[in-house]
């Protein structure tokens, strides 16, 4: 019989799972999140939060030059923006993964589905994050609500949606995803509008205004108003850290199980909105800490957070 520890050899499965996992990640794919060495480097530096401090841009009006008068040097300030480190993890027991030990190759099967988990947890950690950035007051002009609005002027259409983003006027352009609920893309696709093309794979990648469209059933819902958001690319900074022990077996004797512990450290940042703790309870928030809003607040310039929320109704 084919046991964990006879096929797991750590060494070899910890980078497999952190390259499939960002293979699997539609927010990778999307280059929504952007993977970095240096994000890793920042998500291995130690210490639960994570200083990423930024230049804020040049201000102040030009002068005339002369040969009297000096120029008056302005000051180069700089910002702070702060990321979290998470520490996840989980175990399994042998009986999940009894039809993985009777493949061809064991390891990678194992290994597919630990990325498969990781990607999916990655993302519900993000829409966690989205919720909590977005309901502090410091984001208000990256929102667009309109689900207050009466017939089409409260509905997703193709006017709205380009209202809501241009909420970051002419940073606009550098938008090019949106995350929706499966039944926001299921109007968009009645009416006709979504597009699709083939990746290498021959799989279809659907895409809105020229944006790529990620569908995810755990976009909010909340009494007929739907949450979508807009990104930019590299919208969210990931980082892989170095748990001491990423990855061990265990036997309960007793039950004749066998187990693997997979444990994860990483940075999921939204870019220019610093995280602030002010809530966290153990040694790295949960789901629901990073959904509370007194924890985070704005440090870029609106228009260079490349987010926009955008609440609507469907047609």
């Amino acid at each position: 019989m084919t046991k964990i520890a006879d096929v797991i050899v750590p060494a070899v499965f910890n980078p497999y799972v952190i390259e499939r996992t960002a293979q699997l990640s539609a927010l990778v794919q999307a280059g929504i999140a952007e993977r970095d060495p240096s994000f890793d480097k920042l998500a291995t530096s130690g210490g639960k939060l994570i200083n990423m401090p930024f230049w804020s841009d040049l201000t102040g009006e030009d002068e005339i030059l002369s040969d009297t008068t000096p120029l008056t040097p302005g000051k180069i300030t700089s910002g702070q923006d702060v990321a979290v480190l998470l520490m996840r993890g989980r175990a399994w027991k042998a009986n999940d993964l009894a039809k993985a030990l009777s493949g061809d190759d064991p390891m990678a099967a194992i290994g597919d589905l630990v990325a498969s988990y990781w990607a999916r947890q990655q993302q519900k950690t993000a829409i966690s994050t989205l919720d909590g950035v977005f309901k502090a007051a410091s984001m208000a002009g990256n929102v667009s609500d309109i689900s207050a609005g009466v017939g089409a002027l409260g509905t997703f259409t193709g006017e709205t949606f380009i209202d809501a983003a241009y909420k970051l006027g002419d940073a606009e352009s550098k938008l090019t995803a949106i995350a929706i609920h499966s039944a926001t893309y299921a109007s968009l696709r009645k009416q006709n509008l979504i597009e699709f093309s083939l990746d290498s794979n021959n799989q279809q990648i659907p895409s809105y205004m020229g944006k790529r469209v990620i569908i995810d059933d755990s976009m909010p819902n909340v009494a007929g108003v739907y949450t979508s958001y807009i990104f930019g690319s590299g919208a969210f900074a990931l980082g892989n850290g170095a748990a001491p022990v990423p990855t061990e077996t265990d036997r309960d004797s007793l039950q004749g199980d066998d187990i693997l512990i997979n444990r994860n450290h990483f940075i999921l940042h939204p870019r220019g909105v610093a995280f602030q703790s002010a809530s966290v309870v153990g040694s790295s928030p949960t789901n629901v800490e990073l959904a509370t809003a007194t924890n985070w607040v704005r440090k870029y310039e609106n228009k260079n957070i490349r987010i926009v929320q955008f609440k609507h109704k469907l047609v």
